[in-house]
């Protein structure tokens, strides 16, 4: 568990080669390196990737590239990089595809690594903290609606307890904004730690199922009946075209399970998750092993992304999910006084305009 919690933390954290490491664009790399890399690629595509049939067709199409002198002019770490991973998510058709590069890349041998030690632990937790525990922010907008945005589900065992304190803060608010857009992902569980906020205590709900093809199993996701608290009101749930894995898979559940209207763009479009494996010369390859099928839908949003309920720029959605809670406020508000502060708070927010805070002293 240790040793999943770190790797987790780290993978988090990851980003496409050239802004994850801020590898030197000029360092250079030999064609028989090039070759080495693509070799063993092939090799790991046909024993991880979660679709054999694709693994084979991927691995052969890369084969003949490099033999075709298709990567010759890739003279640099970076260069090569970016185009054998754009090479890998077009051909393989697989968004999730991707290539790291590290000089001090040395991951171990052993399918099943060692624990790390206390220190790689403690960095591992930091690592998590520096990020806000995947929470970028928290607010009571005018009207009393929550909002928090979410940019990844980090280990659950790390921001568990954080993001519970966020729905306790969040827990008298008479409706609630789930801000996606930004989010790229992270850890199953925690997606599900998270939704099982969204339901009556007693109310299990089946969330997702992950196959992976490595032992050919099927994990089963579900709400967690410890979880507190427990929030009943309204949520919409903010996506964009960029919001992808983990942050696609709540909106999709939260959207199967009907808890939360979606508002903004059409998703990535990548469920399949998956590891990071060396492939050589400080190289590792981003290989999907496994796909997620809802329990409800029984399939998932690989390719189509997930749909939202109000489409919209995802610039806008903020603006639109706060105008259409403001005004299902508006209509429910049987206490005048209620009623005038969300007319007033619903005004604002369609003008765009709002009160500056007031620091001085109110006598």
């Amino acid at each position: 568990m240790q040793r999943r919690i770190l790797c987790l933390a780290t993978l988090l954290a990851l980003a496409p080669l050239a802004r994850a490491q801020h590898v030197d664009d000029n360092v250079p790399i030999t064609a028989a390196d090039r070759h080495d890399v693509i070799e063993t690629l092939a090799t790991q595509l046909q024993k991880r990737y979660v679709f054999p049939d694709v693994a084979a067709k991927l691995a052969t199409t890369l084969r003949a590239r490099d033999a075709g002198g298709t990567y010759a002019k890739d003279a640099t770490i970076a260069a090569f990089g970016k185009h054998l991973a754009n090479d890998m998510r077009t051909l393989g058709d697989d968004g999730h595809f991707n290539i790291h590069y590290d000089p001090n890349f040395n991951p171990p041998t052993d399918e099943r690594p060692p624990f790390p030690d206390a220190a790689e632990i403690a960095r591992g937790r930091e690592e998590v903290a520096e990020r806000g525990y995947g929470i970028d922010s928290i607010a009571r907008l005018p009207g009393n609606v929550g909002y928090i945005e979410v940019r990844g589900f980090g280990p659950t065992e790390l921001v568990a307890d954080a993001m519970s304190a966020a729905m306790t803060l969040l827990q008298g608010t008479d409706a609630l904004i789930i801000d996606l857009r930004r989010n790229h992902g992270g850890e199953p569980n925690t997606v599900a730690y998270l939704m099982s906020h969204f339901f009556p205590v007693g109310d299990q709900r089946h969330l997702n199922d992950i196959y992976s093809r490595a032992d050919d199993s099927t994990q089963q996701f579900w709400t967690n009946p410890n979880v507190q608290p427990r929030y009943s009101k309204p949520v919409y749930v903010l996506t964009s075209s960029g919001t992808f894995s983990g942050g696609e898979e709540f909106a999709y559940d939260m959207q199967t399970q009907k808890r939360a209207t979606l508002v903004g763009e059409t998703t990535g479009g990548g469920s399949n998750p998956g590891d990071i494996y060396p492939i050589g010369h400080g190289f590792g390859a981003f290989i999907p092993h496994s796909r997620s099928i809802n329990p409800v839908t029984h399939t998932n949003w690989e390719h189509v992304g997930v749909k939202p309920d109000i489409a919209v720029p995802a610039a806008d959605a903020k603006k639109v999910a706060q105008v259409a809670i403001l005004k299902d406020l508006v209509g429910k508000a049987t206490d005048a006084d209620r009623k005038a502060e969300l007319q007033d708070a619903l005004a604002k927010v369609q003008s765009g305009k709002d009160d500056a805070p007031v620091y001085a002293l109110r006598r």
